[in-house]
């Protein structure tokens, strides 16, 4: 498998904040503790991290129930070990591929930390305690042509509740199969798929299962935040945030507008009556409103001092959840995707209320995965990846201009520039002579290159009408690379690339994880 790499901000459109974190770090600075993909961050969040012995045990007897006994989970039980974090919300059949890309960042990351004396162990936070179910209960693939194909489940019940908890009910994996058609390695998949998303099975297990069977031998460990476990290992931060509400939220209003004062903009926008989680009830996730010293839910009303004491049945929102996390463990650097990392720059206060530290910043891996008929297409057309983000009309064009027979090509380029230059050399006698002939001369000048250039674009476009085959190309460029305009790690699942290219894959991507760069890389598998 050969790869190119491409800096992100070379052919995406990053928010400025993410933009200036990746390449000018200088300027943001005071709202990210460390900068990314440093030697010596890496050392100095490692430093500053104190973690008791006894939540060390806690965590790891916790993390056992789930993951079993394992080399990870040893070395994390000795003092002195810490973790690399990443997560994401509990999607259908993994959700987007990115989701894969994190777990194998975190986990490279993990290694060269340990290789380099600081010994480190990567977790995956399994986001089962988000309620947006409609976000997270479809997945994208494609078949043997390239066509894409929308996977769904339908909840059981329309009662808004945590995702992790909800069941699985059917066989929501016997579509998989139709929708990736004669794909090599499609069994395969679908068998694996089959084996996690067991009729029954809640939603989150099913999501944690798959991820399991896809990353063995990365020493991945999976934190489930609804295990009653974590809660009550979690409890203390929570009850400190419920305390400090009032002056979290107002460290997070000043944020937000030093972050405006400095060009950027806030990804959470704070409401003065905003609480900073929310009340699990049963399988449901309650919004919380303060007032004073009074939070009120859907249908009850409580004290500072009893929500305190129900801390273990808070669930964190976007910003605090990550303090939380690095609560739960003892965390030197977090894998995130760009969004994630412009919350960070919110995040920051709340760390230094209630941690006192911050991990280090890690962008993910991201990937652009191509097949040999993509990798050809491309070389011959002479395409770029920034070619086909431009879209599929604009890609359309551009195959066809190249399918244009060169001597006509250049008979046609030939004539507009003899034309313009014949045009340029009556310009100055004509207008000299009388103005309106010389205005005469300027719209016919307009008239007459645009016809020439019209006549050109058409014998392209006629060129790609007699060659079907173009039409066809631009499809499976397009599908694959930018599908429905959105990048392919963004709307695809794993799934079908796993089905294609073998399940040996995850290894190749591995392989090509570069901890130290932040860019974007181009796999020809």
């Amino acid at each position: 498998m050969s790869s190119t790499c491409i800096p992100y901000t070379a052919f995406a459109a990053p928010s400025a904040l993410y933009a200036d974190f990746l390449s000018n770090f200088a300027s943001v600075a005071r709202f990210y503790d460390y900068p990314p993909c440093a030697a010596e961050s890496y050392a100095r969040a490692a430093a500053a991290i104190d973690y008791p012995d006894e939540r060390r045990a806690a965590l790891v007897a916790a993390l056992e129930h789930r993951n079993g006994a394992s080399p990870a989970l040893a070395a994390l039980a000795r003092p002195g070990t810490v973790v690399v974090t990443t997560g994401q919300q509990a999607g259908l059949f993994s959700g987007p591929a990115y989701t894969i890309y994190k777990a194998l960042t975190a986990a490279k990351l993990a290694r060269r930390l340990t290789e380099n004396g600081i010994p480190a162990v990567a977790v995956f936070w399994l986001a089962t305690e988000d309620h947006d179910f409609e976000e997270v209960r479809s997945c994208w693939v494609f078949n043997h042509e390239q066509r894409p194909k929308c996977l769904e489940v339908v909840p059981e019940s329309t009662v808004p509740r945590v995702v992790g908890s909800i069941p699985i009910t059917g066989d929501p994996a016997a579509g998989i199969i139709g929708a990736l058609g004669d794909l090599p390695f499609a069994q395969e998949v679908v068998a694996l798929v089959s084996d996690a998303y067991r009729d029954g099975r809640p939603f989150g297990d099913a999501f944690a299962a798959l991820l399991a069977v896809l990353l063995p031998g990365y020493d991945l460990l999976l934190l489930d935040p609804l295990d009653p476990a974590i809660r009550a290992l979690a409890a203390p931060v929570l009850a400190r945030a419920v305390e400090a509400a009032p002056d979290l939220l107002a460290a997070l209003a000043r944020r937000g507008g030093e972050l405006t004062a400095a060009g950027y903009h806030a990804q959470v926008h704070v409401e003065p009556d905003h609480a900073p989680f929310f009340l699990l009830h049963g399988d449901q996730r309650l919004s919380l409103r303060r007032g004073g010293d009074v939070y009120s839910s859907r249908d009850a009303r409580y004290t500072t001092g009893e929500l305190r004491d129900l801390a273990a049945r808070l669930s964190p929102n976007a910003l605090l959840r990550p303090v939380v996390a690095d609560y739960l463990m003892p965390t030197v650097a977090t894998v995130l995707g760009p969004a994630e990392t412009a919350y960070m720059a919110q995040s920051q206060v709340l760390y230094h209320a209630l941690l006192g530290r911050t991990p280090v910043m890690v962008p993910r891996a991201g990937f652009t995965v191509l097949d040999a008929r993509a990798a050809k297409l491309m070389a011959r057309y002479n395409l770029e990846l920034n070619d086909i983000l431009e879209g599929e009309e604009a890609l359309a064009a551009r195959i066809a201009a190249k399918l244009v027979p060169p001597a006509l090509d250049r008979s046609l380029a030939t004539a507009e520039r003899e034309t313009e230059a014949v045009l340029d050399r009556l310009r100055p006698g004509v207008g000299a002579f009388d103005a309106t002939l010389g205005a005469a001369l300027e719209k016919s000048r307009a008239k007459i290159l645009y016809q020439l250039g019209k006549i050109r674009r058409k014998t392209a476009r006629e060129s790609a009408r007699r060659d079907q085959r173009a039409a066809v190309e631009t499809a499976h460029l397009a599908n694959l690379v930018y599908p429905h305009r959105r990048l392919q790690e963004r709307f695809y699942s794993i799934l079908p690339f796993l089905a294609r290219h073998g399940l040996d894959l995850i290894g190749r991507l591995y392989e090509n994880v570069q901890v130290d760069r932040p860019d974007h890389r181009i796999l020809m598998a």
